[in-house]
């Protein structure tokens, strides 16, 4: 039996000196258990003291209680000395909780709860110690938060507490609000020296802080101040140019997706196809309709747009080419007032099938928020996606394109048809499979535009335009002129927004991409071949 209690005692050594989990949280309740009967039993004197204690203790638990003492709900069980929450106090039996781990204890006699007394000035002293009992918290996502909530709300106490807390702080962003915190109380103190702590900061509780102090009546407090905002407002500006760019760029990713299985079609076959707009609807609206079959995965139902999507759109282009466009070929008047047609068809049959609404498509977790550069520049996330689903998709064509026997015969049908022809490919089979594939592709379109703007029955109207600009600017028929043009006339639209309004912005695009044809009637990009010549 010896053998066993040595072996025994020999574990729970080991144990500790792992830092057994269960270890450690029976030694921290212990100690938390501690703290809370002496809170209990001091008097109001020593209450300030322990109640300190309790908010340098580390545990994340300590707010709870804290805020339970502050409203006169932390009790103790008189039998048991366990101390307790008490949730719900009308009537003779009280709910009450455990303090240590939430544990619902039930209903008991309010006589066998000893209430621990709290006063106002016991209650203010609880104020300022929640105020900073966040910075104690291990997480350092919570201690940030907490620093931030501090910004133009310190006071002497305060202050006193922060410059205690700063040394101690291992996490720099942690450091530097609440360094910017303290700061700000400084210079309402009309320190100078606070003003170069916030010379570099982009918040903006701490430029409103310095343009207050550029007001004030001592002349060298104000020059300080004035100077500080300059910098700032230098910073502000080449923020705001890195967000035009990225909205310009994200805008841009739309567009090459809402062209590029254009250029696909248009430099094949040459055909205008007006109902282009309308394959994105069909692209967007199975986005909806997927989420429908979902309800409550709304990541789940878009992962599963992206193929269905495609095929829904590839159909759809597979049953325009057969039924109407392969009767038009060689006449592109007819084509494009066909294709006209069945765009009001499709949205038509829409309208009548779904509903002339707009509808909202889910947006999931992992794609809603933002990612913080700065305080003044953040990126939002569908956006930033939109992108790198734009060049996967890009990526994804230029292999269809240069490593399989499709794409082979696309660009040799693109280039010479005839000649193509009479090296035994079969021009009709590539253009029923190009069409799908443009198709397709604007099915995809659609499905990263719902994740951006509403799904409506006029969706793809407000992108055709847009689209074939891009294809003439980019050059017919080519994939890289698609790319680089999409992305240009989204950057620049976005820049000139801004200062001349949406409407007036396409309108100089227009005239400017006019202009660039007139010197460059192929584009950027112009299509190679004999085909190109003539």
């Amino acid at each position: 039996m010896s053998i066993f209690r040595l072996l025994a005692g020999l574990m729970f050594v080991w144990s500790l000196a792992l830092g057994s989990p269960v270890v450690t949280a029976q030694v921290q309740d212990d100690a938390a258990q501690a703290l809370l009967q002496r809170l209990v039993e001091a008097s109001n004197a020593e209450k300030a003291d322990v109640l300190k204690k309790i908010s340098e203790s580390g545990d994340e638990r300590a707010r709870g209680w804290l805020e339970a003492f502050a409203n006169g709900k932390l009790a103790s069980v008189k039998s048991t000395g366990a101390t307790v929450i008490v949730v719900n106090n009308v009537g003779r039996n009280w709910q009450i909780t455990s303090a240590l781990n939430g544990e619902d204890l039930g209903e008991v006699s309010r006589r066998e709860l000893k209430t621990v007394r709290v006063n106002n000035t016991l209650r203010s002293e609880v104020d300022g110690i929640l105020s900073v009992i966040d910075l104690t918290v291990p997480n350092p996502e919570i201690r940030l938060a907490a620093a931030r909530n501090l910004l133009g709300e310190v006071d002497s106490v305060l202050a006193g507490q922060i410059e205690q807390r700063l040394p101690e702080e291992n996490s720099p962003a942690v450091r530097d609000m609440l360094s910017i915190a303290l700061a700000i109380f400084q210079l309402e103190q009309g320190d100078i020296d606070a003003v170069e702590v916030l010379s570099g900061s982009l918040n903006s509780q701490a430029r409103a802080a310095l343009n207050n102090a550029s007001n004030s009546d001592d002349p060298a407090l104000a020059a300080a101040a004035g100077k500080a905002l300059d910098s700032i407002e230098q910073k502000l500006k080449m923020n705001r140019v890195a967000e035009t760019l990225y909205f310009g760029l994200s805008l841009g990713s739309v567009l090459v997706l809402a062209a590029i299985g254009l250029a696909i079609t248009f430099g094949v076959m040459g055909v205008i196809n007006m109902a282009h707009g309308e394959l994105i609807m069909l692209g967007a609206y199975t986005t909806w309709g997927m989420q429908q079959l979902f309800p409550g995965q709304p990541g789940l139902a878009l992962i599963l747009s992206i193929p269905a999507g495609f095929l829904v759109a590839a159909l759809a282009g597979i049953a325009i080419e057969r039924s109407v466009i392969q009767y038009l070929k060689g006449r592109p008047l007819e084509t494009l007032l066909a294709t006209f047609g069945i765009s009001l068809i499709l949205q038509q049959l829409v309208r009548t099938l779904v509903s002339p609404l707009n509808r909202s498509v889910v947006t999931p977790e992992w794609m809603s928020g933002s990612i913080m550069v700065n305080e003044a520049l953040s990126l939002t996330l569908n956006r930033l996606y939109v992108i790198g689903f734009a060049l996967v998709v890009f990526a994804g064509l230029m292999l269809i394109m240069r490593k399989t026997r499709l794409g082979l015969e696309v660009r040799a049908v693109t280039q010479n048809r005839t000649m193509a022809r009479s090296m035994g490919i079969k021009a009709t089979k590539v253009d029923i499979l190009t069409f799908a594939l443009g198709s397709g592709v604007a099915g995809l379109a659609g499905v990263a535009l719902s994740q951006i703007t509403n799904v409506g029955p006029n969706l793809g109207q407000n992108y055709i335009i847009d689209s074939f600009m891009v294809v003439v600017f980019g050059g017919v028929g080519n994939l890289w002129g698609t790319l680089v043009a999409g992305l240009t006339l989204g950057t620049i639209n976005q820049v000139l927004e801004p200062w001349v309004g949406a409407v007036l912005a396409k309108i100089m695009v227009l005239v400017m991409i006019i202009l660039f044809i007139q010197k460059r009637p192929k584009g950027l990009f112009p299509q190679k071949g004999r085909a190109a010549e003539g």
